[in-house]
């Protein structure tokens, strides 16, 4: 049986993955190991929003990218039938476009700082987020904490202060690293931003079932 061994571990949790409606905004090197993980754990009904394409410089990092040129929802879906692709930008103008109702959880897993705080009013309590994982070479730095209690990373004290500045005072989980950064340009390592996509997709899974 596929989840035989994942339900050795939940149980009757199982049923709740299964039934589950999840949208992953952004399936770059940190989203599409969330992706593979959920799809892997029993999450079949995912939705997937991203509006690139893969290029040779991601085959470090991202899952699907030896695919270069492939629009990135329209490939993953060949390797996870069960997803819903959009090819789309998110934007704020998008998020305020969407309706998120249909969704159990959101997994927040672009870059783009403005979206990052309209997908923050637009979800509410179904999101979990993430910093980058660029320029950091050690993922047992990796922390998941609420976004007022992140720490020692730039991308999440910018976070915190964009959001505060935009009158938010939800609250949500995110996946951060306090590591130093080893280097000033777009340097990655898989072992972390693979790492940051398992860490959310845990997260995940532990608040579907109710943990």
């Amino acid at each position: 049986m596929r989840y035989s061994r994942v339900a050795s571990l939940l149980g009757e949790d199982m049923e709740k993955l299964h039934r589950a409606k999840v949208l992953l905004l952004g399936v770059g090197g940190v989203g599409g190991f969330c992706l593979d993980c959920l799809v892997r754990t029993g999450v079949d009904a995912v939705t997937i929003v991203d509006f690139d394409t893969f290029e040779e410089s991601n085959q470090n990092r991202q899952i699907g990218s030896e695919n270069v040129g492939a629009v990135k929802v329209e490939h993953l879906k060949t390797l996870y039938p069960t997803v819903t692709p959009i090819a789309a930008r998110v934007t704020p103008e998008w998020v305020a476009a969407f309706d998120f109702a249909p969704y159990d959880l959101v997994i927040d897993a672009i870059d783009d700082m403005r979206a990052k705080v309209a997908i923050a009013h637009a979800a509410g309590e179904k999101l979990i987020s993430s910093t980058g994982g660029a320029k950091k070479l050690d993922p047992t730095k990796i922390e998941l904490a609420s976004i007022w209690k992140t720490h020692g990373d730039p991308l999440a004290k910018k976070f915190r202060y964009e959001l505060k500045k935009s009158g938010f005072t939800g609250d949500f989980p995110v996946a951060f690293s306090p590591e130093t950064p080893r280097c000033k340009d777009l340097g990655s390592f898989v072992g972390v931003t693979g790492a940051f996509g398992l860490t959310l997709c845990s997260a995940a899974v532990r608040k579907l079932i109710g943990t």
